[in-house]
């Protein structure tokens, strides 16, 4: 499928007008003919023209520009052309200050189920808004995302308050025939790993490649299904003022899991025995990390967290993962990309953080600064909740047996040792041992005594 953007929605079809007569059939009158029907028709595309930019001024559609980026036509005589100063669009520390444009990049496949959320968090952030120009990439998609990512997007822009409204927003579409599964088994099988990320970095390069414009200072990459994240991120990572940076992401779990777990293991430092595994493999193999074929010992950015840690502590790094990275714009102007091929030995964000290092930039990641991704269980979780779920209804119904079981005992064995001592005195009354009861009387209403006729009989007992 080819890509699309919504700001081809409102553009005129290109196009010369073909002439009506065919070569053989010239004559004056078709020639005048034909030199009024060409004034007609300049009049009507004049008239085209003007409606369509009084269209899109008035239209709310956020294929428009509600940020406040300024004109920058360097001649009105000739409209076609444009001039930048790309000396002027720099990447500082204070980018919320200087009016610095960001662009927040967003892959989507399948992500319905996240959209609620993702806004959430989009209407949240304190960077200035309208400084800030979306681009999402829907690829590879069988649910509805296009659909209701357009309806949040509208909503989103026709937020009463502008400054809650975003700059330009572009959605684009294109497949790459991304075969793997959605869950969290075939996302995350060993076997996926190598394929799955060669697409994605394919998918991260198109997206980046036709939403980047001249006047962007800051790139951000952002996955849809980041459960918590500050509302400041943006500043934050900024204050920085490096040329690549990430945080820390974890995972929740549930209580019989360990509440919480590394999620993101693709952020690191090379080690020795990770070159030296390099070095052994196929030119075209991508080490991945976390999986026991690939035992690389390298020190790993989630494993370093301190819940207590400054969160402004900076780790190099030399492979970064993809759920949350923000890069300055000039990275990518000069050369660095995904890689869709074994770079290094790594591939997508990995590859990308090898070789922003080899271009001699600063790749850095923040152990103490966390964000965390949601909770997606594995086909082993799924599995043992499975069983947790049979186990419980197990205990459940051995309780009500349980029950049912002690209900009919009492029931067939009621105690009558009230009843027997009520009675006892009529039944002996008159035995020689109606004397003797009736004197311990009182005392055997007050314990229970079992008392031994044939001793007492025998004179084993005195009376």
């Amino acid at each position: 499928m080819s890509s699309t953007s919504l700001f081809n929605q409102f553009q005129p079809k290109s196009g010369g007008f073909k002439p009506f007569y065919s070569k053989g059939s010239f004559s004056l009158s078709s020639l005048l003919e034909s030199k009024k029907f060409n004034q007609l028709t300049n009049v009507l595309a004049g008239i085209t023209v003007v409606l369509t930019v009084i269209y899109l001024t008035l239209s709310s559609g956020f294929s428009l520009d509600f940020g406040s980026r300024p004109s920058l036509r360097n001649d009105p005589n000739i409209p076609s052309v444009e001039y930048y100063d790309l000396n002027a669009y720099v990447s500082t520390g204070k980018g919320n200050e200087r009016g610095e444009r960001i662009l927040y990049l967003v892959p989507l496949r399948d992500a319905v189920p996240h959209m609620q959320m993702f806004f959430g968090h989009m209407e949240k952030l304190t960077y200035p808004h309208n400084l800030i120009d979306l681009a999402f990439l829907v690829s590879d998609s069988k649910d509805d995302t296009l659909n209701v990512l357009n309806q949040y997007l509208e909503n989103l822009q026709q937020n009463p308050d502008p400054s809650k409204r975003f700059g330009t927003i572009e959605i684009f579409e294109k497949d790459f025939g991304q075969a793997i599964g959605q869950g969290f088994s075939d996302r995350h099988g060993f076997a996926a790993q190598g394929p799955r990320r060669k697409l994605m970095a394919r998918a991260r390069n198109w997206l980046l490649s036709v939403a980047l414009k001249p006047d962007h200072s800051w790139v951000y990459w952002r996955d849809a299904d980041v459960q918590t994240v500050p509302p400041t991120i943006l500043e934050d990572l900024m204050g920085h003022n490096k040329d690549v940076i990430v945080p820390n992401v974890w995972r929740p779990l549930p209580d019989w899991l360990g509440n919480e777990q590394p999620y993101d293991l693709n952020s690191w430092q090379e080690s020795e025995t990770g070159l030296q595994l390099a070095d052994q493999l196929d030119e075209d193999a991508c080490i991945v990390e976390g999986y026991p074929e690939y035992a690389t010992w390298r020190p790993h950015l989630a494993y370093l967290r301190d819940p207590y840690g400054d969160p402004n502590v900076e780790m190099e790094l030399d492979g970064i993962g993809g759920v949350s990275i923000l890069a300055k714009a000039s990275v990518f102007r000069q050369g660095a990309h995904f890689p869709a091929f074994s770079f290094e030995k790594h591939a997508e964000t990995e590859g990308f953080g090898k070789m922003c290092r080899r271009m001699g930039l600063s790749v850095v990641g923040l152990p103490h600064y966390v964000i965390w991704h949601i909770y997606e269980p594995s086909s082993d979780d799924i599995k043992h909740m499975e069983w947790m779920a049979d186990e419980e209804e197990r205990r459940e119904t051995e309780e009500r047996l349980r029950e049912l079981h002690d209900k009919i005992w009492h029931a067939g064995f009621q105690d009558v040792r009230d009843e027997w001592r009520a009675e006892k005195l009529n039944i002996l009354k008159n035995s020689e041992l109606s004397a003797f009861l009736g004197r311990a009387g009182s005392a055997l209403k007050r314990q229970e005594a079992n008392i031994d006729i044939g001793a007492i009989a025998a004179g084993k007992i005195s009376v």
